[in-house]
């Protein structure tokens, strides 16, 4: 298992736009689409890298937890699916029933999205004000495959309570860590 870091994209950058297909329902999401009134929160994610199946769980209650309190989600695909074939649009959909996502899994074919916010990994995370200025890069939590920590999501949810509170973000914020992001040669 690979052990890539989050590459920690600069604190107030803007949520860059994007234009995706939604491997559930086939449409085509804008970030104007899942933007939220509070926050958005984007999620790069894949289907077959072991961080992010031990986190799937809790990002499906995440998004459950918080989509009702003005915060829109969305999670990302952007590795090379003729490569890596289990992360193919087919597939991505699939795994997105099985997993009761309650958000859209976007496919990022040109890769464009996933270098436009700088990811690095599955799973890389990002939340954005109501301004779509970052406010928090980085991990879910402290919990990886095998280390015995249970998933709770509490860095993120502590960064998403603020901005539901109206407080500012704690700067101090830790990377991400996953698979790479399968990049096409």
């Amino acid at each position: 298992m690979a052990r890539t870091p989050s590459n920690m994209l600069a604190l107030g950058t803007r949520a860059p736009e994007f234009d995706l297909p939604d491997t559930v329902s086939g449409k085509n999401i804008s970030l104007s689409d899942i933007r939220g009134e509070t926050a958005t929160v984007i999620m790069f994610i894949c289907n077959h890298c072991p961080f992010v199946k031990h986190v799937n769980p809790e990002i499906t209650r995440l998004a459950t937890d918080y989509g009702g309190k003005g915060i829109g989600f969305a999670a990302v695909s952007s590795n090379d699916a003729e490569n890596y074939p289990d992360d193919a649009p087919g597939l991505m959909a699939e795994n997105a029933r099985e997993q009761g996502f309650p958000f859209p899994y976007l496919y990022d074919e040109t890769q464009e999205t996933a270098k436009a916010y700088d990811a690095a990994c599955t799973p890389d995370f990002y939340i954005f004000d109501k301004a779509l200025q970052l406010v928090y890069r980085g991990q879910l939590d402290d919990s990886r495959p095998g280390n015995g920590i249970p998933v709770t999501g509490k860095d993120m949810r502590a960064a998403l309570d603020a901005l539901l509170k109206g407080e500012k973000v704690p700067e101090i914020q830790k990377p991400s860590i996953g698979c790479n992001i399968k990049w096409k040669k």
